[in-house]
């Protein structure tokens, strides 16, 4: 038997699961660690801690599942995106990663804009300036901190440090370089344009690659260290959101991934590279080679759930507080709740916007409350669909929707009424580390294409079509509340 290795770098733990040639998970590790907040919108981690996270993991699923290292046939690696890792000419880390969370680098962002052009900069790369993303991380290095930006000979992402450790090689996925704000997403490629714009030496950045091709080899010091076996191929994989699609099928036009946890991200893979005009959503490459993928993130989705529980009834289960919500009528008897609780990002990208109940009247109840959060948290999803269409995304055929919100069954009614669109559950649950495995399955030669892989190992669980519920007059009012609010949230902060 020959299996592979997902390999999930996230912000707090690094996941190894491991799959048989069939699709089946034999088993997962994980290992956590914690990242630094040293001052107030800064987000910094070292990254010996994602190598010591990789290696501990590696061994315990091997050691779990009493597969030897032999057997491995690949490895893929996924992970957060849009963090910066900065090496010197020796390969050392020069100082704590910058994570995608970090929020120190506005001016940068302004001044990204003010170099390229607001509209240029989204026509070459897909995106707006966005505090989270890699370019403006470099530049407030080189604005604050000049010794280390005079000491940067090598620039990686958070997983593709781990690919060095593992194989001694620098390379990305495309994917993951679309996410750094320095990529020209119809070439697929780094934009001369824009790292000279910046001035971002070309020689600092890796080569990279699509998702499947090999990328390296695991080396002797990094056999040593796993259990693996020296010379197994390690693949290009992807970043996260565009592994978890992988993860959960969504590999084809039509196909769209929903993710409802904490935050909500709408993902529609294209045959070709679709920009929305004003940078509104995210335009990146796919893991999937020669596909592109657009993205739409809201930063409240079952988070706001979440807050509600723990604010009005703490002390109440998540069913006993939705049971009541489903005898009440669309449209909650006009209540409207906004899910802006810790500002937003699509459409409105707008960190100072605020979430609010609005049309409360003596009629409502508890159960009205809860109807209208989970109505909110739909027509905010929407937000993003409505986009993708107006982007030129043609079809939309299918959501194949996870995360922790999918398990209320009138959430997902309400949202499948919302979207106009079925709903279906899928037998994967790992997300962007199964994903990452099937990746290095295809680039193995195990199947001759990531879409035939995926119809391979992913199945449907569960539909929920749209019942023919009528929400156009509450949509209506949905959007027209942050126009009419937004000049307001700026006098609360």
């Amino acid at each position: 038997m020959t299996y592979f290795i997902g390999i999930d770098t996230s912000t707090t733990a690094t996941k190894a699961l491991l799959i048989d040639t069939e699709g089946d998970v034999q088993g997962v590790a994980s290992s956590a660690y914690d990242y630094e907040t040293p001052q107030p919108l800064w987000s910094e981690q070292h990254p010996d801690l994602w190598w010591q996270a990789t290696v501990d993991s590696i061994r315990q699923v091997l050691a779990d599942t009493g597969i030897s290292g032999e057997q491995i046939a690949g490895i893929g690696l996924t992970g957060q995106m849009h963090g910066l890792v900065l090496l010197d000419a020796n390969q050392q880390v020069i100082r704590p990663a910058l994570l995608w969370n970090d929020q120190r680098t506005g001016a940068e962002c302004d001044e990204i804009r003010e170099r390229i052009g607001a509209q240029r900069l989204i026509e070459i790369t897909g995106n707006d300036a966005l505090t989270g993303f890699t370019a403006p991380k470099i530049l407030w290095v080189k604005n604050n901190e000049p010794h280390n930006f005079a000491s940067i000979a090598h620039i990686l992402l958070p997983k593709d440090y781990v690919r060095l450790k593992l194989t001694d090689t620098f390379a990305s996925d495309r994917a993951g370089g679309a996410g750094t704000l320095l990529f020209d997403i119809k070439t697929r490629t780094w934009s001369p344009e824009v790292t000279s714009a910046l001035g971002i030496d070309p020689s600092w950045l890796p080569s990279t690659f699509e998702g499947t091709a090999v990328t390296g080899v695991v080396s002797k010091i990094a056999a040593d260290a796993t259990g693996l076996r020296i010379g197994t191929p390690v693949f290009g994989g992807g970043g996260d959101q565009a592994a978890n699609a992988v993860g959960t099928g969504a590999v084809s036009e039509g196909i769209v991934a929903l993710s409802l946890g904490t935050s909500g991200v709408v993902f529609a893979t294209t045959d070709a590279p679709l920009i929305e005009p004003e940078g509104r959503l995210h335009a990146f490459c796919h893991a999937v080679p020669n596909k592109w993928h657009l993205m739409g993130v809201m930063l409240s989705a079952a988070g706001s759930l979440r807050w509600y529980r723990d604010t009005v009834a703490p002390d109440m289960a998540f069913d006993d507080l939705l049971a009541p919500a489903a005898d009440i009528p669309a449209g909650a008897e006009g209540l409207v709740f906004l899910p802006y609780l810790t500002g937003e990002r699509t459409p409105h990208p707008d960190p100072l916007a605020r979430g609010a109940f609005i049309g409360l009247t003596v009629r409502h109840t508890q159960a009205h409350m809860t109807r209208a959060v989970l109505e909110g948290v739909a027509f905010g999803l929407r937000d993003s669909l409505d986009l993708m269409r107006s982007a030129g995304l043609a079809t939309i055929d299918q959501i194949r929707i996870s995360g922790g919100g999918t398990r209320s069954t009138l959430w997902r009614q309400i949202i499948a009424d919302i979207l106009d669109t079925e709903l279906v559950t899928v037998n994967s649950v790992e997300g962007a580390a199964y994903g990452a495995a099937i990746l290095a399955a295809v680039g193995a030669g195990q199947y001759p294409d990531v879409a035939t892989a995926c119809d391979a190992m992913i199945t449907v669980t569960g539909r929920t079509q749209p019942s023919g519920t009528d929400y156009a007059k509450q949509h209506a009012v949905y959007s027209a509340l942050y126009p009419a609010l937004k000049d307001i949230y700026p006098q609360l902060g």
